[in-house]
């Protein structure tokens, strides 16, 4: 079957191909990219009219139809126009996934404008850090967000707020003024390497950093979803399994969305590639495996693709096996890697879905590899082929390329690579060389182009899918009274692959309540953050030559059962 895939692979990509691939100057960067793209999010948007009748958003007992989403999106833009937004300006929105989230998302990236993607698990200094770094000029929020910030004296730059699924406050605009204001989606044109919309990463200090997608890099990565669709597919002709007609005229897609629509994992790859397809969407405010069930027989839910915690919580929950899953085409997870165990446990569980998952980041706008149905049961510890539009380097410690087979750091360049980090001249030059991203990621590509991850060069924690950089949530700790040295690092977790575990030194004669300390840090930092497991001790931790902690030998010395 892997013949085959590479003979697809090769037609479609290749002159007069679906998705012939072209090489464009992007910076002054030669860059890899679809020919047949569509220029920005604008166009991707405005195609899924075709699917007027169809059924777009769900969630609980509310639904748009894709005519009904046109409509509120067309009017929520021309209000933003109307009241001064200009391509190029910045809006932020704060909210969980309510439905409003995704329109929103679509009016601002239609009109040129920049969506800020704020994290809904940041408290107060997070937020007031992330509109410091963004300056929006309007910031649509959820009444929870609103909590957070309604006492802050002044906000940075002062944005117009803007009230979602709450009685607007006075001085705070009522979404629903957006909605019921009325006329068709202003006309703009939008440079396709102009910045889309603006997800944060943690930092490698305490500040995020905002990733700055393009136009350009977000419909990459749609078309790279559709084109390893049509990979698998096309593979099912060659090898007989099926006929090309099998394809035409498919059902519409379900869509079950269980992570926030801040992340790229949701936004961009869930939702964006649905929207292209005429997929439908269902929104989950929350995750609950009960619900999620509910859910997948209600709407007959045809993908599930969340953090691999979600999937292993799903098959084991007692209701799994008297509920309907036969509408389920695919299920897994990506934010982390899926482990081998469950792709074994989703091939046997689930009659009608086959394994899938993607490597990728906020820094890519979605995926780098992916990997689905019989070729992930037979390679269940790779992420896949890295996809067409992107050039793959695995580089040494000096940065020197090296060959195939070759274990190093595994880094990408193409049209999907983020333009680099706002406000962060460093961490960008650091980050992206010639093109080239750096993913922190230790790799290696097999003779057929699948690559394996195999370690972490990030000081870096992934709980169920969050980035957590050890640096911030050490400086974070720093700021508590008492506090002589800590370090922080991942602990393995069965449910959510790693939880965060912390070190910390007490300076003579403090005293320091774990409960407090953690009650203090989520002041500071979001709860996924806070150190679930603690140990304190008053001896001084151990350091290198350079006077680096030597983390790795204190974690191998530590009891869990000890920590508190």
């Amino acid at each position: 079957m892997y013949a085959e895939l590479k003979q697809v692979w090769q037609s479609l990509t290749g002159p007069e191909g679906n998705f012939e691939i072209t090489t464009v100057d992007v910076r002054g960067i030669p860059t890899r990219t679809y020919k047949n793209a569509p220029p920005s999010l604008r166009e991707l948007w405005l195609s899924s009219q075709q699917f007027a009748e169809r059924e777009y958003l769900v969630y609980q007992d509310e639904r748009w139809t894709y005519a009904q989403a046109h409509e509120e999106v067309a009017s929520v833009a021309a209000w933003l126009v109307e009241n001064g937004v200009a391509p190029g300006d910045r809006v932020a929105i704060a909210m969980r996934n309510y439905p409003e989230f995704m329109l929103i998302y679509w009016a601002i990236a239609s009109i040129g404008a920049t969506v800020v993607g704020m994290n809904a698990w940041w408290v107060t200094p997070e937020m007031r850090y992330g509109l410091s770094d963004s300056e929006p000029k309007f910031l649509f929020l959820d009444e929870e967000r609103y909590a957070r910030i309604k006492d802050e004296p002044e906000l940075p730059g002062n944005p117009t707020l803007i009230a979602v699924r709450f009685e607007a406050p006075e001085g705070v605009v009522a979404y629903e003024t957006l909605r019921d204001h009325g006329g068709p989606l202003p006309e703009v044109t939008i440079d396709p390497d102009s910045d889309a919309c603006i997800f944060y990463t943690s930092g490698t200090t305490g500040n995020p950093k905002g990733a700055l997608q393009t136009h350009r890099g977000c419909v990459n990565n749609v078309m790279n979803l559709a084109f390893w669709a049509q990979c698998l597919a096309g593979t099912q002709v060659a090898l007989g399994n099926a006929k090309p007609e099998d394809f035409e005229n498919p059902p519409q897609g379900v869509s079950l969305i269980t992570t926030p629509l801040f992340h790229v994992t949701a936004n961009n790859c869930a939702a964006q590639g649905g929207t292209l397809s005429g997929g439908k969407l269902v929104l989950m405010y929350k995750w609950d495996a009960g619900e999620a069930l509910k859910l997948i027989e209600r709407e007959k839910v045809s993908t599930m693709s969340g953090v691999p915690v979600m999937s292993r919580e799903l098959l084991a929950h007692p209701d799994f096996p008297k509920t309907d899953t036969s509408s389920m085409v695919q299920l897994g997870g990506g934010g982390a890697q899926l482990q081998p165990d469950l792709v074994g446990q989703i091939d046997k569980a689930v009659a009608t879905a086959k394994p899938n998952t993607g490597y990728g980041m906020t820094e890519t706008c979605g995926i780098i590899t992916a990997i689905s149905g019989d070729f992930f049961v037979d390679r269940p510890e790779s992420c896949g082929p890295v996809m067409p539009n992107f050039e793959l380097r695995i580089i040494d410690d000096e940065g020197n390329p090296l060959p195939p087979g070759q274990v190093g750091e595994l880094t990408v360049r193409g049209a999907p690579v983020i333009r680099g980090y706002l406000n962060r001249e460093d961490a960008t030059a650091e980050t992206i060389v010639d093109g080239f991203l750096r993913t922190g990621d230790v790799a290696r590509v097999d003779e057929d182009g699948f690559v394996y991850i195999v370690d972490r060069k990030k000081d870096m924690v992934i709980r169920g899918g969050e980035n957590v950089y050890c640096a911030e949530v050490e400086s974070a700790i720093y700021e508590v009274d008492g506090i002589a040295e800590c370090i922080v690092f991942g602990v393995p977790d069965d449910r959510l692959g790693e939880e965060v575990g912390s070190v910390i030194v007490l300076k003579p004669g403090a005293e320091v309540d774990p409960e407090a300390l953690r009650a203090d840090l989520l002041a500071r930092i979001a709860k996924h953050k806070v150190p679930r497991y603690l140990w304190v001790q008053r001896e001084s931790l151990p350091r290198n030559a350079n006077g680096k902690f030597l983390k790795r030998e204190v974690k191998e010395t530590l009891d869990l059962a000890a920590a508190v």
